[in-house]
């Protein structure tokens, strides 16, 4: 269960108190922030099953923090937008963006309770569905692969996702539930052979997943062949791993002709490897789900140990990734996490592409290249001054008020108030 069911973030007091003492007499938690800053902070702290969010704040408006929370694949709650003067176009980008819903102020006692209502029951269905990112990642090969997944999802075909082992094979999976259909997996692998009819039965309109087939024994492969030939009755749509090409497979269950079942719509996974520029976005993600699944305090990492992560050659893939962060979160206990925390739960040094020089890589593209370099410059002088932003302000030649914006777009969290303390 959530520490909190509701975030009510909103500038002015009255409005706080008013929906806080609403909500909680209809039997709700509520934690209430007055700013953005409060609201990013309470979002990892008390994980609300749902926030509602006004768009017209003093720091930072409500689109700015729900378009930062969904490119960071932190939108993962329901957020209904609240506002008295929004326009028409605001609340439809808002809702592009992925608010759920809209509130206009002042807003009505049944509509707020329908909408609060509507709101959690949707948060329930998501996390009933499992972890699902919403993106791979951006670089060439993650876009392609979700190209790949779109068109696939259109059809209804069985689907074999072929990766090497250590791949995200459920997660990706997952991308073929639709919204409140049955998703179904054998309590024990012995159940696709002993009751395959009623596993299609559970299935009815949603998907049965099959798991990694290239670890199954030929008896098991021939019980997945007999439940491919009778999906269509049951309107079940199932989906296969492979741990090994679609040539081994048939080579290995020549017999069960399971590998030519599947043929018609083979998706294959990129290793982990391939993706080295979408390192730091699944870190992120990954990161909230063990703070919201696993209740481990969310894991900051310094520029160095982000770069190790991205140039080591993960031969488990997202499985090892995840692993390894759930280790350095626990070992961390809330610090930050530094590159020889990394490097020692690895093993080994990372591997450095040949083109990568001072511990930068310089096969990425030129804008991420100076955005990492200019944050590993501001983090440096922040240390180097203890945190005393003033004197950060100076070394660097910056005004702060143009310093604290060039730290938000770096994605570099300074209190103001902690930044600040001992300056007159």
């Amino acid at each position: 269960m959530r520490s909190s069911d509701i975030l009510i973030v909103d500038d002015e007091v009255g409005i706080r108190d008013l929906l806080s003492e609403i909500l909680q007499d209809e039997g709700y938690t509520v934690t209430l922030a007055e700013n953005a800053e409060e609201a990013r902070q309470l979002r990892y702290q008390t994980r609300p099953a749902m926030v509602l969010l006004d768009i017209w704040m003093p720091d930072c408006d409500g689109i700015t923090l729900l378009k930062e929370w969904a490119k960071n694949g932190q939108l993962n709650m329901p957020v209904v937008m609240m506002s008295g003067h929004a326009s028409i176009d605001t609340a439809v980008e808002a809702t592009k963006i992925g608010a759920l819903d809209f509130l206009e102020k002042p807003i009505a006692l049944q509509k707020l309770l329908t909408t609060v209502d509507r709101a959690l029951k949707h948060g329930e269905m998501q996390a009933a569905a499992g972890l699902s990112f919403d993106r791979l990642g951006n670089s060439p090969v993650a876009q392609e692969l979700s190209k790949k997944l779109e068109a696939a999802v259109k059809q209804n075909d069985p689907v074999l996702l072929a990766g090497e082992a250590g791949s995200p094979f459920e997660l990706v999976a997952r991308y073929f539930r639709k919204n409140g259909a049955p998703w179904v997996e054998a309590a024990k692998v012995e159940h696709l052979v002993d009751i395959p009819l009623e596993l299609l039965q559970k299935a009815g309109g949603g998907v049965l997943y099959v798991g990694d087939i290239a670890q199954y024994s030929k008896s098991i492969q021939n019980g997945i062949a007999f439940l491919l030939g009778k999906a269509d009755r049951h309107n079940v749509r199932i989906i296969a791993a492979g741990s090994r090409s679609v040539e081994e497979l048939a080579e290995a269950a020549a017999d069960s002709k399971l590998a030519d079942l599947f043929a018609a719509t083979v998706i294959n996974l990129p290793p982990l490897r391939q993706q080295r520029e979408d390192i730091d976005f699944l870190v992120n993600q990954i990161g909230i789900e063990l703070a919201e699944s696993e209740k481990i305090p969310l894991p900051t990492f310094s520029s160095g140990a982000l770069a190790a992560l991205r140039q080591y050659d993960w031969p488990g893939n997202f499985e090892q990734l995840r692993a390894t962060l759930k280790n350095l979160a626990l070992e961390a206990e809330g610090s930050e996490i530094g590159e020889a925390a990394v490097v020692a739960l690895l093993g080994q040094a990372p591997i450095v592409d040949s083109e990568s020089v001072g511990g930068f890589n310089f096969n990425l593209p030129l804008r991420e290249l100076r955005e990492e370099l200019e944050r590993r410059y501001f983090e440096y002088h922040i240390a180097q001054e203890g945190q005393n932003m003033s004197r950060v302000a100076q070394k660097v030649g910056l005004e702060r008020t143009h310093l604290y914006r060039k730290l938000k777009q770096l994605g570099i969290s300074v209190s103001r108030k902690s930044g600040d303390k001992g300056e007159e």
